[in-house]
């Protein structure tokens, strides 16, 4: 089935995407401790703001409220989403970028961004060429050049300089490696005898003719075009390079620029830079002449005071979503609700069962769980619809590759009856002990506490273990595989590819060893999904690759691979003199700035 096909049968409603896969996996981890943004149901509250609150006016200064803080405004620095979404529109060009809609359906479009177009890959996606556009310049005016692109990707092989971004590059590039693994090629800064064949290597793989940049890459990426629209794959002029004192530096070739050095737990001005040129640039509209960024205020501060709408308040946006109790209000105060937009994060909650258990060594015994879930209650005890959606699938509905197929017809409320009958079919005596870890908070505990009912009434005996220091580390030792059954997880893709999921959770050969499981914390191992994964790696055609991605997602969850149970959201609110709010679902569920205005 089509892509589109699926879209078809999909009921209309909000999409979700986010920007994180195992280089910002950490990051995401902290961000997602079962948060929780209260609310009604999303159809009432789209990621798009109404047509008539649309404008073209230019001008103003449109003031951003966050608690931040902001880990770094360098290029290859930036790991987390948010920051990641705001610099690529305000001051950072990649050579590829999503394109801003108000139909969040077209938000996950690829386009050209300091590239004509989309990249031209070789018959074997082992290379990739892309050619710079005219025109476009740095804040001081010199051209942004095939060399600069090198450059900035050639940080990224500093490691012990910059840290923090995106390790891609090190992975994918054809760059060769020592006998330990590591890159014969040390970055710009490494000295020694052996720094010019390690330039040479990168030079080999990353190589410039004018304005045409050549990737070289150790394998197939068949979506390499969507991999270089992080920022870590952002130019960066190399006598701008402040190496380990450039945290938060900005050299801008986008519409803004700092007016003044960034003031860390405070923030700084944005203000138009002049040499960037809209005929340059089809993502970025940079309505407002001036954006304060502010950091530092609670977030229910920042939302008290833009729904009191004063005149500190009418032209700001929150950049965190507002808490519960605030969001229930803004959704049944229309006045309140017109200033606002939800949508999806991209963040998936799941479950995994432990291959290693004997309880669930029979696929019989995984399927109950699954059949077993109330996706529903989940939901529920998180703080109802505004703050998730249930969901059988890993994959956020953001994503081409969404499809709502449920090979095991789990459904979202659970059946009891159904999932007894496979437990018998597993041999197993009834009541089934399973032992469930998860990470604990005030939130976790009651949404854990929900499916216990239901799984008790489907024929299992739950013990569940909040755990709430290291969680990840904790799950990811090979000890914990003898500790329980069961282990909760999340987990959100770096781009509209479902590439970024799949391989990074439950492909065996490059998570599971002798020091644990990766991040496949199952230790699901499968040979041949294994094989399919590297198959659909080298499909060069974007709809047939997520297709692909869809009947493998069907596959592992027919398998018990794992147990979808919600995809989070978030509300944000703005004063009454902004206008174009939208969050843009595709690069996380954030604000979109790529055409956000201030009334004059």
């Amino acid at each position: 089935m089509s892509i589109e096909s699926r879209r078809q049968r999909r009921p209309q409603r909000s999409r979700l995407w986010v920007v994180v896969a195992a280089l910002v996996a950490a990051a995401i981890v902290a961000a997602a401790s079962f948060a929780v943004f209260g609310g009604n149901d999303e159809a009432e509250n789209p990621s798009v703001a109404a047509a008539h609150d649309r404008t073209d006016e230019r001008g103003g200064t449109l003031k951003a409220l966050s608690l931040g803080p902001v880990l770094s405004w360098d290029p290859q620095r930036i790991g987390s989403r948010d920051d990641a979404a705001f610099a690529g529109r305000i001051f950072l060009r990649t050579l590829t970028a999503y394109q801003p809609s108000t139909d969040p359906r077209n938000q996950s479009r690829l386009v050209g961004d300091l590239a004509t177009d989309t990249g031209t890959p070789s018959q074997d996606l082992k290379s990739w060429t892309f050619t710079l556009r005219d025109g476009v310049a740095w804040e001081d005016g010199s051209p942004v050049t095939c060399e600069d692109v090198s450059y900035g990707i050639s940080r990224t092989f500093a490691t012990s300089v910059i840290t923090g971004g995106s390790t891609d590059a090190l992975a994918v590039l054809g760059v060769a490696k020592q006998p330990n693994g590591g890159s014969v090629y040390a970055g710009p800064y490494a000295g020694g005898p052996y720094a010019a064949a390690g330039q040479a290597a990168f030079d080999k793989a990353v190589s410039c003719r004018g304005k045409t940049i050549t990737f070289t890459l150790s394998s197939p990426v068949s979506d390499f075009n969507e991999m270089v629209a992080q920022p870590a794959f952002a130019p960066f002029k190399k006598s701008a390079d402040k190496m380990g004192d450039g945290t938060f530096t900005v050299f801008s070739n986008g519409p803004y620029k700092l007016s003044a050095p960034w003031r860390t737990s405070t923030g700084g001005a944005w203000v138009r830079n002049p040499h960037w040129s809209a005929s340059t640039d089809e993502v970025r509209k940079a309505y407002p002449d001036r954006i304060e960024y502010q950091e530092g205020i609670e977030t229910q501060t920042v939302a008290q005071q833009i729904m009191a709408d004063g005149d500190n308040s009418r032209a700001a946006v929150a950049l965190g979503s507002a808490p519960p109790a605030i969001q229930q209000h803004v959704l049944t105060v229309d006045a309140l609700k017109e200033r606002s937009v939800t949508a999806g994060t991209g963040l998936v909650d799941y479950l995994v069962p432990n291959y290693k258990s004997p309880t669930f060594a029979k696929i019989e015994a995984r399927q109950a769980l699954s059949v077993a879930t109330n996706r529903a209650a989940y939901v529920t005890a998180l703080g109802g619809g505004a703050t998730s959606r249930p969901t059988t699938s890993l994959i956020p509905s953001a994503l081409p590759a969404s499809h709502t197929e449920d090979p095991l017809d789990a459904g979202t409320g659970g059946r009891a009856g159904e999932a007894k009958v496979l437990l018998g079919k597993a041999g197993l005596t009834i009541p089934v002990p399973i032992r469930v870890a998860y990470r604990s908070s005030p939130v976790a505990d009651k949404a854990m506490a929900s499916l216990v009912a239901g799984w008790t009434e489907a024929g299992f005996a739950p013990t569940v273990t909040p755990l709430k220091d290291e969680y990840f580390t904790t799950i990811s030792r090979p000890e914990a595989a003898g500790a329980y059954d069961v282990f909760w997880s999340n987990w959100a893709p770096v781009g509209a590819s479902a590439s970024t999921i799949f391989p990074a959770l439950f492909d065996s050969s490059i998570n599971v060893s002798a020091a644990g499981p990766g991040r496949d914390y199952g230790y699901f191992n499968d040979p041949k999904v294994n094989a399919e994964i590297a198959r659909i790696n080298t499909i060069s055609d974007r709809v047939e690759r997520e297709d692909a991605w869809a009947a493998l997602d069907v596959q592992l969850q027919t398998q018990g691979a794992y147990i979808g149970l919600a995809e989070r959201r978030a509300l944000y609110i703005a004063g009454s003199d902004v206008r174009n709010l939208s969050a843009n679902e595709v690069i996380g569920g954030v604000v979109e700035f790529a055409d956000i205005a201030v009334r004059q």
